[in-house]
């Protein structure tokens, strides 16, 4: 450790609101109030007991042991901090813990064998979800840059990883903030009683009567709210339709707030995590204890869990767990590695990549109780209602009036010794379980069968606000994370260096709302399924794949297993090497290929809307529609290998700059750190070597 001169004042000499500030080589350490900040902009071992009368320069022997064991070396003021360690757990956890916790794990577990999917679920998080999500952290901290200026100094062979994660981010926050304008739309209509959803609309007739919309008839409220009045929907992607204003109101309104809360970097967005991130929870809590209360909800959680252990054979089940463990965490966006570059070179990213990753589970645990709870009410009352038409139509049949339970037409033709012909109507089929088979994914079920359920709740318009409003949160603090990642990538670069933060947060905003104009059509939701379904699934896998091939092969295992030794002072294990170099790049190139080869074997669509007969319906993508999804996923992957072929031949499309600061022989002296030999199962397991030293200036 260098030598610090330091003003010789002890502790006890620091008068009572006075500020003592002592300089240190990188940067000012500030005492206030006689209390010190330890979060990011302090040094304890500047804290002297030393003699007044000392005059040479103060080494680490002079420092006490208590200090020594609280002696962080710290940043100097160059680079934005969050303010606290909590702040960046709100942020983080507020980025990963997004809608796909609400509105696409449920429906995931149901459909996957129930208990059983817990299996798939579980491993893929230990084995590519926290293993990524530790890698990024960790990458952000040593580097202390965004996504384009880590990568490219990993490898200016790698840069391309970065520009990737800045194409995927922004063309995912584009379609992101429209979930946020249409939950802003939903919100918006809550305050009314009764809800505007609640009820099929009447045409007034000539005759001075009214008759209900025969769409809205032949579906159901919810259904023709969506899809009629909130989306305006067309019969296909290929009819636009009519510019849909409302929306566009909406889209603006939510590129508004984005602004605003991101208009000062993480000074900003940092404080209002402490709102989006806790918020959803509390709402969470209130409808887990509404939901316990609702006749039924023990169907819907018992169906949900209930393992179907013959699931765990079939690929596809493991192939969605691994898609949805992926994605729920955020990874390979560039937001990570950029919320993880203002956090002090010391913070514990291990730590931190273990609570976040296992919160992020626990939600998507604790959001599956809350939203079958509501389905198995919602599905205990169609059931209902048809156990009574059913009633209806048989009494006649029957001298009592207590009609057995009777389920198919099969049985009744059977009790009523008649063919099957003989009755007149449409016998219903009232089977609980078909119900509850029908549980949506996605916006059919935040914006059809939760509002249907909700519907049926006291205080229906209450229960609306509050739930739109915890999917407003969740869907706006994941918009900071993603739109984070490309904002931290263009300032690192500095592309307008004369360009203010806000102003660029601004420029940004500004050109998302113009372009995200796309969604705000009559075939706009199909636009924003065609992006949800490709403009981020397949790059992120890549980015991802390759972020592991950087790392483990490039960059090399053991000068990151240095590092990481010198940020939180003990070295990775064998399990987290193991995974970063095989188990995980492999899953993500199992699930890459095995997702290509469904689409070859199955094509793909999307669900258009049939005004007619009023019902959705499956529809092949047009030829055109294709060529686009092509571009959606070359735009962003194609930089990957450019970037590294340009380099070849001498053309360097990302430059080098300075290093970030890094004090790696006083975080080495502060841990007692000695030079790593390499072990015969690094050598042979991690073809590791003793030439793969650290270089201090990366």
């Amino acid at each position: 450790m260098q030598n610090i001169p330091r003003k010789q004042t002890s502790k006890g000499e620091l008068p009572v609101g006075d500020k003592v500030e002592l300089q240190e080589m990188q940067g000012p350490l500030i005492v206030e109030n006689g209390s010190i900040q330890t979060y990011g902009t302090t040094n304890v071992a500047f804290e002297s007991d030393v003699s007044p009368l000392s005059t040479g320069p103060v080494t680490m022997d002079m420092v006490s042991m208590v200090e020594k064991e609280e002696f962080k070396p710290e940043e100097p003021e160059q680079r934005e901090s969050w303010d606290s360690k909590i702040q960046f757990i709100l942020a983080t956890v507020g980025y990963a813990v997004g809608l796909g916790n609400v509105w696409r794990f449920p429906y995931l577990a149901q459909k996957n064998g129930g208990g059983a999917f817990l299996i798939p679920y579980f491993i893929m998080l230990a084995v590519e979800g926290i293993p990524l999500f530790f890698l990024e952290l960790a990458v952000g901290q040593r580097l202390r840059k965004g996504a384009i200026g880590a990568w490219n100094q990993v490898s200016s062979y790698m840069g391309g990883i970065g520009i990737t994660s800045a194409v995927v981010s922004f063309n995912v926050a584009l379609y992101y903030n429209t979930i946020i304008g249409w939950c802003l739309f939903y919100l918006g209509h809550s305050f009314q009683s009764p809800l505007p959803w609640s009820e099929c609309p009447k045409h007034a007739l000539s005759n001075s009567s009214s008759m209900l919309v025969p769409e809205c008839e032949k579906s159901s409220p919810t259904q023709y709210f969506w899809y009629r009045e909130t989306l305006d929907i067309s019969e296909s992607l290929e009819t636009v339709g009519s510019f849909n204003w409302r929306i566009a109101l909406c889209l603006l309104v939510a590129w508004i707030l984005c602004y605003l809360c991101m208009i000062k970097g993480i000074a900003s967005s940092g404080k209002v995590v402490y709102v989006t991130a806790t918020f959803p929870y509390i709402i969470l809590v209130i409808f887990f204890f509404r939901g316990m209360t609702l006749e039924g909800m023990e169907d819907g959680i018992i169906h949900l869990f209930t393992p179907d252990w013959g699931k765990l054979a079939d690929p596809v089940v493991w192939l969605e767990a691994g898609t949805q463990i992926f994605f729920s965490l955020g990874l390979a966006f560039g937001g990570l590695i950029a919320f993880s570059s203002y956090n002090p070179v010391h913070n514990n990213c291990y730590r931190d990549a273990i609570i976040v990753s296992t919160c992020n589970a626990i939600t998507s645990l604790f959001a599956g109780l809350v939203v079958f709870s509501v389905l198995g009410f919602k599905a205990h009352k169609v059931h209902e209602r048809c156990v009574q038409e059913r009633y209806d139509l048989l009494s006649p049949f029957f001298n009592s009036s207590e009609i057995p339970s009777i389920l198919t037409v099969e049985e009744v033709t059977k009790l009523l010794n008649n063919s099957e012909n003989f009755l007149p109507f449409d016998f219903p089929e009232c089977d609980l379980k078909k119900e509850l088979e029908k549980s949506a994914s996605g916006t059919g079920l935040a914006f059809i069968a939760f509002t249907e359920a909700v519907n049926q709740f006291p205080a229906a318009p209450l229960w609306s606000v509050l739930f739109f409003l915890m999917l407003f949160t969740l869907g706006i603090d994941s918009q900071f994370g993603t739109l984070e990642g490309v904002i931290t990538s263009i300032v690192d670069l500095k592309l307008f260096p004369n360009l203010r933060k806000e102003l660029l947060t601004g420029l940004i905003c500004l050109i998302s709302f113009v372009l995200s104009m796309i969604f705000a059509h009559s075939a706009g939701n199909y636009v924003f399924t065609l992006y949800d379904d490709f403009s981020g699934n397949f790059p992120l896998l890549i980015i991802a794949f390759f972020e592991c091939i950087g790392i483990s092969y490039v960059y090399g295992l053991k000068r990151f297993s240095d590092d990481l030794e010198l940020m939180i002072g003990k070295r990775p294990s064998y399990y987290w090497l193991f995974c970063w170099k095989y188990i995980a790049p492999a899953t993500m190139l199992t699930i890459l290929i095995s997702s290509f080869v469904k689409i070859a074997e199955e094509g793909c669509g999307y669900e258009a809307w049939d005004r007619v007969l009023a019902t959705p319906f499956y529809k092949e993508w047009p030829y055109w529609a294709n060529a686009l999804i092509a571009i959606l996923i070359l735009m962003a992957a194609i930089w990957i290998p450019l970037v590294a072929f340009l380099k070849t031949l001498g053309i360097r499309i990302l430059q080098d700059e300075e290093p970030a600061w890094f004090p790696a022989e006083e975080l080495r002296d502060f841990y007692g750190i000695i030079p790593h030999t390499v072990t015969t199962v690094e050598r042979w397991v991690f073809c590791m070597s003793e030439e793969d030293e650290i270089i201090e200036d990366m």
